[in-house]
């Protein structure tokens, strides 16, 4: 594919869980996508650990920095911009990719983009099939997120239609697999075991699914304490546990609530795009019966490959790229994380009256030193 030179080439930054992720796109072109990822530091515990994961970006931001724009073929130099996740995300893993960004930025002298997760999780789809349709009607699944949004405007107005009110979708799989002893991450191993699995075996409830419910909001910790109390009491009485179908029933009912209401939201809002992002949308059978219901319901399913599903920097190096191409305001250089950055908020701007990260000429003496050793790479 031929690059276009008048499309931003940006680079981004991702570190708001236990994945460094550094991409660097040019316009919807994904040219790098390096991640380092810590879970395996994070096995033993169970789940993410806040500090581990702080320190794991710490160590690898920039060797993979150094690595994306090798994998790119591009110096630093090069870049147009820089994007970060600000928010939502744990605090400490934000702090180190704002801080890591705000310092290439800077010394490069260029634009600064504070950019939401979420929204980014629904941008990267355009590196994948193309330019957004508007409004978009995305449904977001992962370890901490089970939301549906409506976007018109994926860089400035993201709507949303509902949320998870307790364990995210992805929060529930890891629970799940700790009470079978299957270890963490628990979504792929749910995922590999169910495919040996009867998902009809066993009939779990579907949360939040009665008429009185709310429509668009999800539910999944009384699956997941329905699913703990069947294991226990399969043996408690001593009988064995058939994972495969435990694991491919529990699957079931968490996939035919995400579809069934994402569906639905798209029917009500007369949207006829489906696009489906976050760590969950890797789960295969997630991505079959969202294929099979969105056809019967005619309407168009967009759904990135599975490695851009899970946290990557390319994700918010696209909507860092979008941000320009629409002449968004670059943020300034008072950015700082917000852990619970809601998605209304897709990025993080400068303050009126500010000239945000564009305004370098009053810094230059720092500009000088700063910028020495990031123009050779």
């Amino acid at each position: 594919m031929a690059l276009r030179a008048d499309e931003p080439l940006v680079l981004g930054i991702e570190t708001s869980c236990d994945e460094t992720g550094v991409g660097i796109v040019r316009g919807h072109t994904l040219l790098a996508d390096a991640v380092a990822s810590s879970v395996d530091e994070h096995a033993r515990f169970g789940g993410v650990v806040p500090e581990v994961a702080s320190r794991a970006h710490l160590e690898a931001m920039v060797p993979t920095i150094e690595r994306a724009l090798k994998e790119a073929g591009v110096r630093a130099r090069d870049l147009d911009g820089v994007a970060v996740t600000a928010g939502p995300g744990l605090a400490g893993a934000l702090l180190v990719g704002v801080a890591a960004a705000k310092a290439y930025a800077y010394a490069l002298g260029k634009p600064l983009y504070g950019v939401n997760h979420l929204a980014s999780h629904i941008c990267v789809d355009q590196l994948e099939h193309g330019a957004l349709p508007e409004p978009t009607m995305a449904l977001l699944v992962s370890g901490g997120h089970s939301a549906l949004l409506l976007a018109p405007d994926i860089t400035s107005d993201v709507r949303p239609l509902g949320s998870t009110i307790d364990d995210a979708a992805g929060e529930a799989f890891d629970k799940v697999a700790r009470v079978l002893h299957l270890g963490f991450p628990g979504g792929p191993v749910i995922d590999r075991y169910a495919r040996e699995g009867d998902p009809a075996a066993i009939r779990f409830p579907r949360g939040l699914t009665g008429s009185r419910d709310p429509v668009y909001d999800f539910s999944f910790s009384g699956l997941k304490t329905a699913v703990a109390r069947w294991i226990e009491a399969r043996r408690a009485a001593g009988e064995e546990v058939p994972v495969a179908d435990v694991a491919a029933s529990f699957q079931e009912a968490v996939v035919d609530v995400l579809t069934r209401k994402a569906v639905r939201a798209c029917a009500d809002n007369g949207v006829d795009h489906l696009m489906i992002g976050g760590g969950v949308a890797a789960n295969t059978r997630l991505r079959a019966l969202a294929a099979r219901r969105c056809e019967d319901a005619g309407i168009t399913l967009r759904v990135p490959r599975p490695k851009l599903c899970t946290d990557n920097g390319a994700m918010v190096a696209a909507l860092g790229a979008e941000m320009m191409a629409r002449g968004r305001t670059a943020s300034s250089w008072g950015l700082s994380a917000d852990s619970s950055l809601p998605v209304t908020e897709t990025h993080v701007p400068a303050p009126q009256g500010s000239h945000g990260s564009h305004g370098l000429h009053t810094h230059d003496h720092v500009h000088e030193l700063s910028k020495k050793n990031l123009y050779d790479s």
